[in-house]
């Protein structure tokens, strides 16, 4: 049996605030923050997964991390130069 990764539980409000703090960097033209192209059509029926999923997806994945950090470090590495 495959062992799968423990997914992280947040509150509900901690995920509102982590999901509106992404999709505010997602209308911030500054940052490089594309949609990507994904085969799931059960799951996104357009074919098209937003940053702001993306990104929640792996902070669920990744329990040990602190989403305020990962998402510091995240406006850092999408910040687009000029």
């Amino acid at each position: 049996m495959p062992k799968t990764a423990p997914t992280w539980l947040f509150g509900t409000v901690e995920e509102t605030e982590i999901l509106a703090m992404l999709e505010q960097m997602e209308a911030d033209p500054l940052y490089n923050t594309q949609s990507r192209y994904v085969a799931d059509t059960e799951k996104y029926p357009d074919n098209v997964i937003t940053f702001s999923q993306i990104h929640m997806g792996h902070l669920k994945k990744l329990p040990s991390v602190n989403p305020h950090q990962y998402i510091s470090n995240l406006k850092l590495m999408t910040k687009v130069r000029i």
